[in-house]
């Protein structure tokens, strides 16, 4: 064999390929990293829609609430809606829910009828509205509704009440 042959030959055999395996572990670390930042992610969004979902059953609870005090309100005499026209209040339920509930009332009288005297049968209508929200003051809060954990629930009620007796 000629110097050129063998140098050829010790040059093929001295140093195989090297750096493949560096690469290959970069590839899955960052791989990896991607897979862990996703898990994180996914936790984080779970937790932030259980707590809107519980916060949403909570809101629809005290918005019941609200309907309900101002269905008391408006048919009891001498309540704070005693003949509703418009009437307003804020209730703070903040302590206990956590939300703030805005009932509103408004009422209709008509006529229904005749009694069996011949007079008119006289009702009234109350529709009761409630909104109960986890905003600064009043429901609708115009003012926090695009933020992430603003929760808003509104219940309404339609009630009659005999305004004559029959006779």
């Amino acid at each position: 064999m000629n110097k050129a042959t063998q140098a050829i030959r010790r040059h093929r055999t001295l140093r195989p390929a090297r750096g493949f395996g560096a690469v290959a572990a970069i590839i899955i670390l960052v791989l990896l990293a991607s897979l862990a930042a996703a898990i994180v992610r996914l936790s984080w969004t779970q937790q932030i829609n259980a707590a809107s979902d519980l916060a949403g059953a909570n809101a629809l609870q005290a918005a019941g609430a609200g309907v309900e005090w101002g269905m008391y309100q408006a048919l009891v005499t001498g309540g704070s809606f005693n003949g509703c026209s418009n009437g307003t209040q804020t209730l703070d339920l903040r302590s206990t829910m956590g939300v703030w509930v805005t009932v509103t009332c408004n009422s209709t009288s008509y006529v229904e009828g005749a009694a069996a005297n011949g007079s008119d049968r006289l009702l009234r209508t109350y529709v009761i509205d409630a909104w109960a929200c986890n905003g600064t003051a009043t429901c609708p809060d115009d003012t926090k509704s695009s933020g992430a954990l603003y929760v808003e629930r509104r219940r309404q009620a339609i009630v009659t009440d005999k305004l004559t007796t029959d006779q």
